[in-house]
């Protein structure tokens, strides 16, 4: 029996229409074996499809949603080799231990965002915690990470660098030794 290829690549559609982007989850996830991470409607009345699997399932997936989207497909992206630490930040399960700084990252697009958190957490010894998309963000997406003061600086350094390359990056914090009440707040009952 072949072992399944690794599950380290998402694909993301966007679409200006709600009814297109219900029908497009359907026919993505029939089109490919993939895991729904996100379908739903997004600020300013879009639609959101993140998938996530194989890179050549999430291809196939994003191939089938674009189809199904035609006209209102407003932005499509697959991005593979996503670090481990992506799909929980995105699902808010990941747990934390011990605060010692955090860093925030903030972009005006939520593909870029995914993007610029993944080279972040691949270029310091951080933790992923948090990757917040679109709901209640007029469509803009943030990304949390935790670790040591020096690491986190470099971690949010690159992320910045990628979002800032592509004109996408709104703001960016480092904040070392926050506050456990800002912690609690910010990342609730993941705190070990």
């Amino acid at each position: 029996m072949s072992e399944k290829p690794p599950r380290n690549a998402i694909g993301l559609l966007e679409l200006t229409s709600i009814a297109r982007g219900i029908e497009a989850t359907d026919l993505m996830l029939k089109a490919a074996d993939v895991d729904l991470l996100i379908s739903r409607s997004i600020c300013s009345g879009k639609y959101m499809v993140l998938v996530g699997g194989d890179v050549a399932a999430c291809e196939s997936s994003l191939r089938a949603g674009q189809e199904a989207g035609r006209e209102c497909v407003a932005d499509a992206v697959l991005i593979p080799n996503l670090h481990e630490e992506v799909f929980p930040a995105i699902a808010q399960s990941a747990v934390v231990e011990g605060v010692e700084a955090l860093g925030v990252i903030e972009g005006f697009n939520v593909a870029t965002l995914i993007e610029a958190a993944d080279a972040a957490v691949k270029t310091a010894e951080v933790r992923l915690v948090e990757i917040r998309i679109a709901m209640a963000l007029g469509g803009k997406a943030f990304a949390v990470v935790t670790g040591r003061v020096s690491a986190v600086r470099s971690a949010v350094e690159a992320g910045k660098l990628l979002l800032g390359e592509r004109g996408l990056l709104v703001a960016w914090a480092v904040i070392p030794s926050p506050k456990a009440e800002l912690v609690k707040e910010l990342l609730g009952g993941r705190l070990a």
